[in-house]
């Protein structure tokens, strides 16, 4: 969609479908490639965060209401009146240094890592001739090797954002300052204490990464697909390159990566959120669950509901914000070739 390839990716057994998010894999390229990645990813990834931010420090304190105390909030909308009532919209940004730090480092390293894992399946399972197709099944297992790297990454940035965005008395909206609680899991938990929770941010990072490079790459390729655009020219050093999608169909394709990527693995974002804000939400101290614990004990008490509280403003901001994320990394990768 944005550049010149060397190679060509389908959605089914047509071969004319190129991935809009497979840079040039020449080594004389591949640093550039990998600065780009980062540096465009980085961009997107921040702007898409400035926009969902206030709905996702909603869906963290809907998730992590203690189990033993009445609820808090009613849904969504309460709680946002609720916050703007007590701190006003400053509130609803609290905590968000941590976060815009984490977008810009987890989008890029998601594009960085998804362009590596398919130049290895390049040089691997495909490198039996030269212009190797790579179908949709090797995208999707491209974006769970992304998503599992970057959980690494992640894992940490998460812990503090959730614990800023957590409210630290029943009659205030107020969180921890960022060096508060970095300073307290040192603390309490050590160096290892920053990756508690890093079972449920690997699920859902690897599922979630995989369903969302899939669902862009497919749904991209159902709109190439419907206009009848060329593929793009496997030559090295050909000019020409795959016409890029209209913008409204970029981020309709955003839209339903983002969508694809919140609501398949919720469930394990809802049980990681739980466990990096037990200390926060329940100010006892003691054992910390594992993830399998806590989720047995959130289905015991909350069923179902429970574990999919806040999914709905959770996909309704993720299908803007990962149509902004998608259209913006592609537009730089088109202004700057």
């Amino acid at each position: 969609m944005t550049e010149t390839v060397d190679r060509k990716i389908s959605v089914s057994a047509a071969p004319d479908h190129a991935s809009p998010l497979s840079p040039p894999l020449s080594k004389p390229s591949q640093s550039l490639e990998a600065l780009k990645d980062i540096s465009f990813g980085s961009i997107a990834g921040i702007i898409g965060k400035t926009i969902e931010y206030p709905f996702d420090t909603v869906k963290v304190r809907l998730q992590s209401q203690s189990s033993s105390l009445p609820l808090r909030y009613a849904g969504p909308l309460d709680c946002f009146r609720q916050s703007l009532r007590a701190d006003g919209l400053a509130s609803l940004y609290r905590g968000v240094s941590a976060p815009l730090l984490g977008a810009a480092i987890e989008t890029s390293s998601l594009f960085f890592s998804y362009r590596v894992a398919q130049n290895a399946l390049q040089a691997t399972l495909y490198s039996s001739h030269k212009d190797a197709v790579l179908p949709l099944s090797a995208l999707v297992a491209c974006g769970a090797a992304s998503g599992a790297f970057t959980s690494l990454l992640l894992t940490p940035i998460e812990l503090v954002k959730c614990q800023m965005q957590v409210p630290v008395s029943a009659d205030s909206a107020r969180g921890a300052s960022p060096a508060a609680v970095i300073a307290a899991v040192y603390r309490h938990r050590g160096l290892a204490g920053f990756w508690h929770g890093q079972l449920g941010t690997l699920i859902r990072e690897t599922g979630g990464s995989a369903a969302w490079f899939g669902s862009y790459e497919a749904v991209s390729a159902l709109f190439r697909r419907y206009d009848q655009r060329p593929p793009r020219s496997t030559l090295p050093n050909e000019a020409s390159a795959l016409p890029p999608l209209p913008l409204g169909q970029q981020m309709l394709a955003g839209a339903a990566a983002g969508v694809s990527y919140n609501f398949v693995f919720y469930p394990a974002d809802t049980i990681k959120s739980r466990m990096q804000t037990e200390d926060v939400a329940e100010r006892g101290g003691g054992v910390r669950g594992t993830f399998w614990s806590t989720g047995r004990a959130l289905w015991r008490q909350q069923g179902v509901k429970g574990l999919y509280r806040g999914c709905g403003i959770t996909v309704a901001r993720a299908a803007p914000s990962s149509a902004f994320i998608f259209a913006v990394y592609e537009g730089l990768r088109s202004w700057f070739p």
